[in-house]
């Protein structure tokens, strides 16, 4: 009878109890080789026996450690959050930070693609190296003058912004797709049956800035809810 409810949170229990044999592996291994697969064939390529395996465990024995698959997916996803840099000190100006804070993450994503789908699917982690970087980025907009959860919004906001703007590259990578992409919206504002969308393109510059979406749209993005003072 009694005794405190078993924490739902990976992050919240014990590694190991104190029951038992010592284990033979520890988080921090389990989760090296699941990136090493992922990072070679993507999440598919993740499962409990094939990460059992490269650690030299029994299938069975795992679940020692995660309780199941999703937990797997959230110790990999905080071991390379812990990549990040979480020691760059601030310039002063806070946009210029948090472009830093975006390309940072943007290395991230495209050294694991296979992050990318853990967002699309909602399971996005929280762990320490995760808290350390949110931790860190607040830090950053310690002297901006908004209300604290106006700042966890447009970290929030980077953060998803980075996804797509990688998801992007990645999508429109190849001189085919880009042209097809322009070919036919251009036929379709030429048609005329679009006002809105003619008369957008035809105020655009004739040259794009230099740069991409990190640089050009984030900042005005985040002025936007931060302020532009």
């Amino acid at each position: 009878m009694g005794g405190s409810a078993r924490p739902a949170s990976i992050w919240l229990r014990e590694e190991r109890s104190g029951r038992g044999p010592v284990p033979e592996h520890d988080r921090a291994r389990i989760a090296v080789a699941a990136v090493t697969l992922a990072d070679a064939g993507g999440l598919a390529a993740v499962s409990m026996r094939k990460v059992a395996s490269a650690v030299g465990a029994g299938a069975a024995s795992l679940y020692r450690y995660v309780d199941n698959r999703d937990e797997l997916l959230e110790l990999m996803a905080d071991a390379v959050a812990g990549e990040l840099d979480t020691d760059r000190t601030g310039t002063g100006d806070w946009r210029a930070d948090l472009v830093a804070v975006a390309r940072d993450l943007e290395r991230l994503h495209q050294r694991h693609p296979w992050l990318l789908d853990l967002s699309a699917a909602g399971r996005t982690a929280v762990g320490p190296n995760a808290v350390d970087h949110l931790e860190h980025t607040l830090g950053l907009l310690r002297d901006v003058d908004a209300p604290a959860h106006t700042k966890l919004e447009a970290i929030a906001l980077l953060n998803g912004f980075v996804t797509l703007a990688v998801r992007t590259a990645l999508a429109g990578r190849g001189d085919v797709w880009q042209r097809a992409q322009v070919e036919y919206i251009s036929a379709v504002a030429a048609a005329g049956n679009h006002p809105n969308l003619t008369a957008a393109l035809s105020a655009a510059p004739a040259s794009p800035p230099s740069g991409d979406l990190i640089d050009h749209v984030l900042p005005r993005m985040l002025n936007g809810l931060l302020g532009t003072g």
